[in-house]
């Protein structure tokens, strides 16, 4: 048994590890303590072996037929003495170890290590000492004039089977090949496409926002395109006289020191066409003794007529329709507690934090209540906050003001069309 182990690496690394006998390096005849800087690997006081030395356990998927297809003594050694460690630090110091390649895997480690330790017997790749030639490794060789014995694996006697029983075999799967299935399988990823990512996996229910919403889509089927709305229930129309007749639709601006619209300067551009900056139009109310901008201001226009490619409106020929502008929710309560429904634009320098104190404080929220407008020099790059928000810009030119007029009509045209489609009892008629 002594000899047998003596000449059988694996046998003898084995009996080393069951007898905890202590496992050494040497490197040029000399101690180590270093597996990557050893040559050999000492099992017992008289049995030396190189590392490099292959054994009788065969790699997964090999035929078994050639040296390579063997694990070294290194690689089964390493794979006992980082019994313990994680699958992803026992790759760590296999490769830090010098086997890049060839190592045992982290599926086949725990088997390989309980037949070190004797706790099982039989173990299904390692090839047996009968049915290898005499004592010499595998896939070594043969010395001449010796005997030769025939490896029998067990795909050759499945072989030999087939050629012998005319029948068909029943398959069997291979363990290990059902393993590896398996872990393909935890690793899948399903597929999806977009019709399945935006069903989900709730069912969905969108009564709430039906609820927000049918008032609105009541209004849009009894308006015909083109045609001028009128309110369906008769008992709604008191209510729209004394709207028309009482109340003035009321334009929102931001309160930002940095907006191109603020309250110095909003009525010269709105009621006379004129771009004029907020910080000379501030000094200019200075100098007249009007330090403060007041909070409240009215807009007085003269409501242009349809043009005849334009469709027909209920409004009369040169109107003067009034608007309030306000640029804070407290100047908007003075309006009383329907306020919210006579604003019809809201002016926004695309920054979030103007909508914090209003109704409705997301801007994709707000801006389907209210026409959006976004001010901008014309020379601006595009705001890419804004392209969700649903907003209009508005490109003012930093030098040309003869092109203000039309900027202002194209700003009127904007408020006038949202409002007809939205909330027409706030048009004169």
């Amino acid at each position: 048994m002594s000899s047998t182990m003596d000449s059988d690496p694996l046998l003898a690394l084995r009996h080393a590890i069951k007898t905890k006998s202590p496992i050494t390096y040497v490197a040029n005849s000399e101690p180590t303590a270093s597996l990557l800087a050893a040559s050999h690997i000492v099992l017992s006081p008289t049995l030396s072996l190189p590392k490099s030395t292959t054994t009788r356990y065969s790699k997964p998927g090999t035929s078994a037929s050639s040296p390579s297809d063997f694990f070294t003594l290194e690689a089964v050694y390493l794979a006992w003495l980082l019994r313990d460690a994680p699958a992803a630090e026992y790759m760590k110091q296999a490769r830090d170890n010098g086997l890049a390649v060839g190592f045992v895997s982290v599926t086949e480690r725990k088997s390989i290590v309980e037949w070190l330790e004797g706790k099982i017997h039989d173990l299904k790749r390692i090839v047996s000492l009968a049915a290898a030639e005499s004592t010499t490794p595998p896939g070594t060789p043969t010395h001449p004039g010796a005997a030769t014995v025939p490896l029998i694996t067990p795909k050759r006697a499945a072989h030999a089977a087939d050629t012998t029983i005319p029948s068909k075999r029943r398959y069997v799967a291979d363990q290990q090949d059902v393993e590896v299935v398996k872990r393909i399988k935890q690793n899948e990823v399903e597929l999806r496409d977009r019709n399945t990512i935006l069903r989900g996996t709730k069912p969905n229910n969108f009564s709430a926002l039906r609820a927000t919403y049918s008032e609105k889509l009541k209004k849009l089927k009894e308006t015909k395109p083109g045609a001028t709305p009128v309110p369906a229930p008769t008992a709604g129309l008191p209510m729209q006289s004394r709207k028309a007749k009482n109340l003035y639709p009321i334009i929102m601006i931001s309160s930002s020191p940095t907006a191109l619209i603020t309250m110095h300067n909003v009525k010269r551009f709105l009621q006379e066409s004129l771009f004029e900056s907020s910080s000379a139009a501030r000094e200019r109310a200075a100098a007249a003794g009007n330090s403060r901008a007041e909070d409240v201001i009215h807009i007085d226009r003269r409501r242009v007529p349809p043009s005849s490619s334009s469709q027909p409106t209920s409004t009369s020929r040169g109107d003067i329709q009034r608007y309030f502008v306000v640029d804070s929710t407290d100047a908007l309560q003075k309006f009383g507690a329907d306020a919210w429904e006579r604003v019809v634009c809201v002016m926004t320098t695309g920054q979030a934090w103007q909508f914090r104190p209003y109704r409705w404080s997301e801007p994709r929220a707000l801006f389907h209540h209210v026409k959006g407008v976004y001010v901008s020099w014309a020379n601006d790059p595009p705001n890419t906050k804004i392209k969700d928000w649903n907003v209009t810009e508005l490109k003012i030119d930093p030098h040309r003001r003869h092109i203000d007029k039309s900027v202002v009509a194209h700003f009127w045209q904007l408020i006038d069309d949202w409002t007809i489609a939205n909330k027409p009892w706030l048009i004169k008629s």
